[in-house]
C-alpha cells in the first residue's frame, strides 16, 4: 500500500526512558489512529511529534519541512512545529473564559480579526452563547470542545489528540464523534488520534497504527489490520480471541482455496499461497466468521466448514450472548463467538450441549507461527 503523501512522517528511536521503534505516516486530511495498551508509548510518540520530547535517534517531517533530525542535530521548537494539541485533561486555563482559552491559542490574540476567528472557532464546535462561560462552568463535552477550537487557533500544521475522549461518558462521547467526523471534513491537515479504544479507531480514522512496547507492528486501514493481522500479537492486540496454529496442506489456486490441517480435521480456507504447502501457520478467524450450522440443513456452498462442538460457557450481554464452544480433538480448541440473544433462545443453547458449528474460510487469516505462543491450540 503506498504511504501519504505531503503529510507528517515519523521515525524515531531510542532505549531509554521509554523504549521506542516507531515509524508512522499520515496524509494531510487524514486521521491515523495510534493504538495501543496502556504504557505502548503511545502517548510519548506524540509528544515526539510536538517537540515536548527528544528521541535519542530520528527524523520527522511535516508538509516537506524537517522538525527533527537527529543526524543533522536539528530540533524545531514546539512553537516553530505549528502543532494544534488537545490533551487528555483538556489543559484549559481555568481562570479564562471559553473565547480567551481559545484566544490564547493564536499567535497574535490582540491582532485584526483574531476576536472574529476565535468566535467562528467556537462557532464551528456548536458552542455558541458559551464563549463567557469559564472551564468550571462547562460540561466535560463542551470543554473538549474548547480544547479542539483552542489547537485550531493556531492554523496548525498537524492536530494531535491525546486520549481526546476518555473524559467523558458514552452518551457523550457519541456525540463527540460524529462532531469530530464533521469537523474533519474542513481539516486539510494529518489528525493523529491516540486510543486504546479498537471501534473509537474504527469509527473515526482512515488508517491505524498499532504500538506495543513502543515498537510500531503494523498500519493501515482500520478493518484491514484488524481482519488481517500481521502477526499473532497484533491479533491478540486488535482483540481476536480465535488464533490457533495449523499447518498448511495444499493450494487449491484453480478454485481460489488453501486446504488448513487443524485439530485433526482440514479446513478449506481463502487462498493464500504466501505460506508453503508443509509450513507451520496461526490463523485466526474473527467471533462473526463462527456461525451456527441449523440442524435440518447441511453447510451452505463456499468457503464454510462444518465442525463438532460442545458448549462450555454463556454469557449473556444484554440483546446478545458470548459463547464459549469446545472442539473435540488433540488440541482442547476452543472457539468464541457471539450471537443474538434471540437465536441463542431460539436454539435453546444450554451449557453442555453439542453444538453443530460452521466456520468461514473467507475470513480465516494466516500468519507466521510464533514460538511464543505455543500455548495455542495445535494441528
Amino acid at each position: 500500500m503506498a504511504e501519504p503523501v505531503a503529510g507528517l512522517r515519523v521515525s524515531i528511536r531510542q532505549s531509554a526512558p521509554i523504549a521506542l521503534d516507531a515509524e508512522l505516516a499520515c496524509g494531510r486530511g487524514e486521521v491515523l489512529a495510534l493504538v495501543g495498551p496502556s504504557g505502548s508509548g503511545k502517548s510519548t510518540v506524540l509528544r515526539c511529534i510536538a517537540g515536548l520530547h527528544t528521541p535519542a535517534e530520528g527524523r520527522i517531517e511535516c508538509g516537506g519541512e524537517t522538525w527533527l533530525d537527529t543526524a543533522r542535530n536539528k530540533s524545531l521548537s514546539t512553537a516553530r512545529r505549528r502543532i494544534g494539541m488537545v490533551f487528555q485533561s483538556y489543559a484549559l486555563f481555568p481562570h479564562l473564559s471559553a473565547l480567551e482559552n481559545v484566544l490564547e491559542g493564536m499567535d497574535d490574540p490582540g491582532s485584526p480579526g483574531a476576536l472574529e476567528r476565535a468566535q467562528e472557532l467556537l462557532h464551528k464546535v456548536h458552542l455558541d452563547g458559551l464563549e463567557s462561560r469559564r472551564p468550571h462552568e462547562l460540561s466535560g463535552g463542551q470543554q473538549q470542545r474548547v480544547a479542539v477550537a483552542r489547537a485550531l487557533a493556531r492554523e496548525p500544521h498537524v492536530l494531535l489528540l491525546d486520549e481526546p475522549f476518555s473524559a467523558v461518558d458514552r452518551a457523550t462521547r457519541e456525540k463527540l464523534y460524529g462532531e469530530l467526523a464533521e469537523l474533519r471534513r474542513d481539516l486539510n491537515m494529518p489528525v493523529i488520534l491516540v486510543t486504546h479504544d479498537l471501534e473509537e479507531a474504527v469509527m473515526l480514522a482512515d488508517r491505524m497504527t498499532i504500538l506495543a512496547h513502543g515498537k510500531t507492528l503494523q498500519s493501515g486501514p482500520p478493518l484491514e489490520v484488524m481482519q488481517q493481522p500481521a502477526t499473532v500479537e497484533v491479533a491478540r492486540l486488535v482483540g481476536l480471541r480465535n488464533v490457533f496454529e495449523g499447518t498448511v496442506v495444499s493450494h487449491a489456486r484453480n478454485d481460489g482455496h488453501t486446504v488448513l490441517a487443524w485439530n485433526g480435521q482440514q479446513l478449506r480456507v481463502r487462498l493464500q499461497v504466501a505460506f508453503a504447502v508443509g509450513s507451520r501457520v496461526a490463523w485466526s478467524l474473527p467471533g462473526a466468521g463462527v456461525l451456527l450450522l441449523p440442524r435440518d440443513r447441511a453447510t451452505s456452498a463456499g468457503l464454510d466448514n462444518p465442525i463438532d462442538s460442545l458448549i462450555l460457557k454463556l454469557v449473556t450481554l444484554g440483546d446478545r450472548v458470548r459463547v464459549l464452544a469446545g472442539v473435540p480433538g488433540a488440541s482442547g480448541a476452543q472457539l468464541a463467538m457471539t450471537v443474538p440473544r434471540h437465536l441463542a433462545e431460539r436454539y435453546a443453547l444450554a451449557q453442555g450441549q453439542a453444538l453443530p458449528l460452521r466456520l468461514r474460510g473467507e475470513q480465516i487469516h494466516l500468519m507466521p507461527a510464533d514460538e511464543r505462543h505455543r500455548a495455542l491450540a495445535s494441528a
